[in-house]
C-alpha cells in the first residue's frame, strides 16, 4: 500500500479473471489505491501456483477467495468489504458473495462471466475476438501477447466442465442475492455475453442494482478506448466511496 494513504477505508479482493493478472489489472489496481485493494489472484492463473487453466473443483477459487477476506479481516478488522471481479473472476464473486452473504458491503462486476457464450465454443475464436476486435493499440497488443503471465492457449476441457458447472451454480445464486451490486458492461463482449449480465439484473433481490452498459465496447472495459476506461474508472470510484460511506453510517448506528 502506498505510504501516503491515510487509515483504511475498505478492503476490496477482486478476483481475476481468464487471461488476465495482477500485473494486467495495474491501471485499475492504481485507480483503487486509495481505498486500499485487495487482489486475490486464482490458482492457475498468473503467478499464482499450478498447472494453466486447471482445476480440480470450480469451488477452489471460492474458496481461496474466502480465505484470502479472511486473512484481511483478522488484519483490518471493522472494515467494510466490497468484492470485485473481472470476466471469470465475476463468477467467482458472485459465487463467493452468495457464500457468506453477510461479509460484504457490495459487489462489483465487470463484464462478468454469468451465461455461457457461443463465441468461446473454441480457442480460435476466443483468439480472433482478442486480435480483431480489440481497441488496443499495436504497443499495447505487443504488451499483451507477449505478457508470459498472460495464458495464451484455448481454454482446456476440464476447465471448460468446471465453467459449465459455475454456471450452473450461478443460476440458483442469483435469486439469493441482496446486497448492493454495480455492473459495467460492454455491449460488443464476446467473451462474456452480455445477456447474462441482463439476466443477474432480473433475477436478483437487491434494492440497489445498476448496469451500465457501454455501447460498442468490448470486454475488458480498463483496456478500452480512453473515453470508456475514463468513464469505468470515475464509475468505480464514484460508486465504492458510496458504498464504504454508507457501511460506514451503518456501523454507527
Amino acid at each position: 500500500m502506498p505510504p501516503d494513504v491515510s487509515p483504511l477505508q475498505a478492503a476490496a479482493s477482486p478476483p481475476l479473471g481468464f487471461q488476465l493478472t495482477s500485473c494486467s489489472r495495474a491501471a485499475l489496481s492504481r485507480g483503487l489505491c486509495k481505498m486500499h485493494v485487495f487482489l486475490s489472484p486464482t490458482v492457475g492463473h498468473g503467478q499464482s501456483e499450478g498447472d494453466r487453466m486447471v482445476v480440480s473443483d470450480f469451488h477452489v477459487f471460492i474458496r481461496d477467495s474466502l480465505q484470502h477476506i479472511d486473512l484481511m479481516k483478522k488484519d483490518h478488522p471493522g472494515l467494510p468489504i466490497l468484492i470485485l471481479g473481472h470476466s471469470m473472476g465475476g463468477a467467482i464473486s458472485i459465487l463467493t458473495a452468495s457464500e457468506r452473504p453477510s461479509d460484504f458491503s457490495g459487489m462489483l462486476l465487470i463484464s462478468p462471466l454469468v451465461v455461457a457464450s457461443p463465441e468461446v465454443a473454441t480457442p480460435i475464436k476466443v483468439r480472433a475476438h482478442v486480435n480483431l476486435k480489440s481497441p488496443l493499440s499495436p504497443c499495447q497488443m505487443e504488451s499483451y501477447t507477449s505478457d508470459p503471465l498472460v495464458y495464451h492457449g484455448g481454454m482446456k476441457v476440464s476447465f471448460v466442465i468446471q465453467l459449465m458447472n459455475a454456471i450452473t451454480r450461478i443460476e440458483r445464486a442469483l435469486p439469493k442475492l441482496t446486497l448492493p451490486i454495480l455492473v459495467l458492461h460492454g455491449s460488443s463482449d464476446k467473451l462474456c455475453d452480455i445477456k447474462g449480465s441482463y439476466l443477474l439484473m432480473e433475477t436478483v433481490q437487491s434494492q440497489d442494482k445498476t448496469l451500465k452498459v457501454y455501447e460498442e465496447a468490448y470486454h475488458a472495459l480498463h483496456k478500452e478506448l480512453p473515453e470508456v476506461t475514463t468513464s469505468v474508472f470515475t464509475e468505480i470510484l464514484t460508486w465504492v466511496s458510496q458504498k464504504v460511506s454508507a457501511a460506514g453510517e451503518t456501523s454507527q448506528t
